[in-house]
């Protein structure tokens, strides 16, 4: 066992410098280009719909720490097996390192807006970890034989010699009386040994004379425990060298922490410094009734993207522009977009991916600058029918000009519930489009802006089979009672929430085992944009039952039945929620 588990543990150790030492130059180039980011934004991109499906619905927001702790464990048992390979076949030991920098390097380079530079943290920390295994003794990895005091064996007894019996000690000396150090030491030859194979060879020994042997320096043939073996390191270099790299592992990923932290203070600092002015056109007051929660916290408010690691931008050095099928190009920083005259708003965000009933929904006092204006500033030629929106880590959102200037107040939000957009949700700057699912209409930490057509140009979304156009879809939950509660009987408060943004909500029903439909009581509202609250007295009996909602929208169009996933636009069915009544 210990065969396996010490150069197991050397592979451990060289893959953890150079992860460590990636890490610190990633600090140096950008993110994205920190291998196992990298390696991690490549496993989504190129993940089956179903899988991202699957990812999403069972693990919500822990999707992505879960995808990089399964990158570091496969690593680490990819690092262990070359530990044990390089023990025995060093230099097919270095095919390890090899494949996990091509990986790196390569998932680095089809970020979008990769640099060559980007492949560097990956191929150094590779490089790294080949040269611990290759160069440096650790435990269990063989080295070339070193040098050291010579230590004469004894041949073969004479002719008439007891076997087993000690050799002749040397003119004066006695058994228990030390040597000089360098003085060769008589020492028992096991049976098989180097020097009975130059006996064997036929080179003449004499009888009883010592043959000299060596031993590598700093150890003596009474202390064997100071070698790991022949041609091996000594224990001594063993200890020097495991510490060593262990120190410098931990003073690089020291280093790699501190870069980052300093980078998010600064962030942190920008968006402190953020002084978001007076709306223009401020929201319409929520009407009396309206119930508690009917804001969502920031919080509490869902967060469904591909940013492994969450950008952390400085708003000073925040740029926007808006280029291609436009008369003007324009150019924004983020001064220059406060000073246009913000407006703020109430308006409800939900994702593609969620399921019927789910939680990928949620409500903000959004404030922002009016994106229809800009684009006629621009001057959107004829021909164009879309929106790409570009984000700081390369995510691509398509939206069609159309349903931008139909009235509508889409925005580049920079405030959300009373103060500057959390960095989760965008910061500094956020594009949204009421009535449109998210990935198709709201693009965070957005740079660039670029007018083209749906047949130019596929977003990242659309590419993976989702469809091009993605109007919100009618829905209701049931939020109280919650699945499998338990109740008593009489007067019970059932009550949810209903949304089908910019055409609002016209009524809500709810049905108890299969039967008839019942209205239930819309609280007020201000908008078409934001979701409904809404509550239902039912006189609940003992017993299992069921309870289910469905809603009707501005236009009269009633909530399907038929239940659908969300893929490719959006999930359909009537949310449904048992209970116990006793």
């Amino acid at each position: 066992m210990r065969r396996v588990l010490v150069p197991a543990g050397s592979g451990l150790l060289a893959a953890a410098a150079g992860v460590a030492l990636a890490e610190l130059l990633a600090t140096a180039v950008r993110p994205q280009a920190a291998p196992i980011v990298a390696v991690g934004a490549a496993v989504v991109d190129g993940a089956p719909t179903p899988v991202k499906e699957f990812a999403v619905r069972t693990f919500g927001t822990y999707d992505k720490p879960l995808l990089i702790g399964g990158i570091g464990l496969a690593l680490a048992l990819l690092a262990a097996a070359t530990g044990v390979l390089s023990r025995r076949r060093p230099l097919l030991g270095l095919l390890g390192p090899a494949v996990l920098g091509a990986a790196g390097a390569l998932a680095a380079l089809t970020r979008p807006d990769a640099r060559p530079v980007d492949a560097l943290p990956a191929l150094a920390g590779a490089a790294a970890a080949a040269v611990l295994l290759r160069v440096v003794p650790l435990p269990g990895i063989g080295r070339s034989p070193r040098t050291g005091t010579a230590v004469r064996t004894p041949a073969p007894p004479a002719a008439g010699t007891p076997e087993g019996a000690s050799p002749p000690l040397p003119a004066g000396s006695s058994a228990s009386e030390p040597q000089p150090e360098g003085t060769p030491v008589p020492v028992p030859l096991p049976a098989g040994s180097s020097a009975s194979a130059q006996l064997s060879s036929g080179a003449p020994v004499p009888a009883g004379s010592p043959v000299s042997t060596r031993l590598p320096a700093g150890s003596s043939a009474s202390d064997p425990g100071g070698v790991a073996g022949p041609g091996g390191p000594t224990r001594r270099d063993v200890v020097r060298n495991g510490v060593a790299v262990a120190a410098g592992t931990v003073l690089a990923g020291s280093g790699a922490v501190l870069l980052r932290r300093e980078g998010a203070v600064d962030a942190a600092r920008s968006r402190a410094a953020v002084r978001l002015p007076a709306p223009v056109s401020r929201a319409t007051p929520l009407p009396p009734g309206t119930a508690p929660g009917f804001h969502t916290r920031n919080a509490d408010f869902y967060r469904v993207d591909t940013a492994l690691t969450v950008p952390r931008l400085d708003a000073d050095a925040w740029r926007l522009r808006l280029h291609g099928m436009v008369d003007r190009p324009v150019e924004l920083d983020f001064a220059a977009l406060l000073d246009r005259g913000l407006v703020e708003r109430d308006i409800t965000l939900s994702c593609v991916s969620s399921e019927v009933g789910g939680p990928y929904v949620g409500t903000a006092r959004w404030l922002g600058a009016p994106l229809a204006p800009l684009l006629r500033e621009a001057g959107v030629r004829a021909g164009a029918d879309q929106l790409v929106a570009r984000s700081q880590e390369g995510m691509t959102i398509g939206t069609p000009l159309d349903t931008l200037l139909d009235g509508r107040d889409a925005m580049l939000a920079v405030g959300m519930n009373g103060e500057p957009l959390p960095f989760t949700h965008g910061f500094p700057v956020r594009m949204l489009t009421p009535g449109v699912y998210g990935y198709a209409g709201s693009c965070k930490w957005v740079v660039e802006l670029e007018v083209s057509t749906f047949d130019a140009f596929d977003a990242y979304w659309v590419r993976r089979g989702w469809a091009r156009r993605a109007p919100v879809k009618t829905a209701s939950r049931i939020d109280r009672p919650t699945p499998f509660a338990r109740l008593d009987a009489g007067r019970v408060v059932v009550a949810g929430v209903a949304w089908a943004q910019h055409r609002g909500i016209a009524a809500v029903e709810v049905s108890v085992d299969g039967g008839d439909w019942r209205p239930a009581e819309l609280l007020p509202t201000a908008s078409t944009d934001t979701w409904v609250q809404w509550r239902y007295a039912w006189p609940a009996t003992p017993g299992g039952h069921s309870l289910r909602v469905r809603a009707t929208d501005g236009t009269g169009a009633v909530q399907p039945e038929q239940r659908r996933p969300p893929f490719p636009d959006g999930a359909t069915g009537w949310h449904t929620v048992s209970v116990t009544v006793t």
